[in-house]
């Protein structure tokens, strides 16, 4: 029986979202006991291994970019600079799964950015829904109260540094290959980390600098953090290459899911009522606006049929 595009869609975006949370649990128990920026730039060596062999097999290199793409790639990788550092921090201090549910607001403040940016159209309907995510997100984080602290705000600053990201290459052409994308931003990623790692009595970055010998198991949680971070950009690609955007991409919010399951196993953490109802509220939003983007241009694609 064949698979349909859509089917086999959904499969590689769920694929990718336990690969990336796979790829957060290790960083998390890892982080733990070498400092911070030492394992990002180890990280990031495997990461930029297995992206020039799949360049280099893909064909990705020989393709010429003009000054223009390089700059959309620039600004790619510095916004991923931030991206990961926030990220990185803020797990290292938070609860697996409770960072994973501030994450699910991404998808709802790139639609939101992209209206600022490039002047999408936004109904009421769909803006209702942003802001009822957005809502979600302040149950989760909580102002004001002892659930609230620093690290909350590192999540909160990772989701805005992403939403620069991914709107950066909004305007790069499908001639650009992805590896060449991602190949940028993982340099720039490992080159951050060990600068920052040579940085000593930083008092921001207390315990996240220096360097040590690392203990065989260390070493094999730091290689399959890597391994699972190409995996799940690999399906993530895919995934969204291989059916419609509309029914796969909801399919990002099982991230949560696997953060609550693996979060649980790995430390023994769940995450309390406040933050799953907060979490839930996100997710429901960020559904429903996917969904009714997919309405619409299903709409304007009957329109334009019954015109021509």
């Amino acid at each position: 029986m064949a698979i349909s595009d859509n089917l086999r869609g959904v499969a590689y975006m769920c694929l990718s979202m336990l690969a990336f949370t796979v790829n957060d649990t290790f960083m998390k128990s890892v982080t733990a006991e070498v400092p911070l920026f030492q394992v990002i730039f180890l990280r990031g060596l495997i990461a930029i291994a297995g992206l020039l062999v799949m360049g280099a097999v893909t064909g990705a290199f020989r393709q010429r970019l003009a000054a223009g793409d390089w700059g959309l790639i620039g600004l790619r990788s510095v916004a991923e600079i931030f991206a990961t550092l926030t990220f990185l921090i803020a797990l290292l201090h938070m609860e697996l799964a409770n960072l994973s549910a501030i994450m699910q607001a991404l998808p709802l403040a790139v639609t939101l950015a992209a209206a600022v940016v490039f002047g999408d159209r936004i109904g009421w309907r769909r803006m209702s829904a942003i802001l009822a995510g957005f809502v979600g997100v302040m149950i989760i984080i909580r102002p004001g109260t002892a659930a609230f602290d620093i690290w909350s705000l590192m999540g909160v600053a990772s989701v805005l540094a992403v939403v620069v990201r991914d709107l950066s290459v909004r305007r790069l052409g499908s001639h650009v290959p992805s590896i060449v994308v991602a190949l940028g931003a993982a340099v720039v990623v490992a080159a951050m980390g060990l600068g920052f790692s040579m940085l000593q009595g930083v008092a921001l970055f207390d315990g996240m600098t220096g360097w040590q010998s690392l203990t065989a198991s260390q070493l094999a949680r730091v290689v399959a953090a890597g391994a699972f971070l190409i995996v799940g950009y690999l399906c993530a690609v895919t995934a969204m290459r291989s059916g419609d955007i509309g029914v796969v991409a909801p399919f990002r919010y099982t991230s949560l899911l696997w953060a609550i399951g693996l979060g649980f196993v790995a430390f023994g953490d769940l995450p309390d009522g406040w933050t799953l109802v907060g979490a839930g509220l996100v997710v429901a939003s960020g559904i429903y606006t996917l969904l009714r983007e997919r309405a619409l241009r299903r709409a304007a694609a009957a329109r334009a049929r019954a015109d021509s």
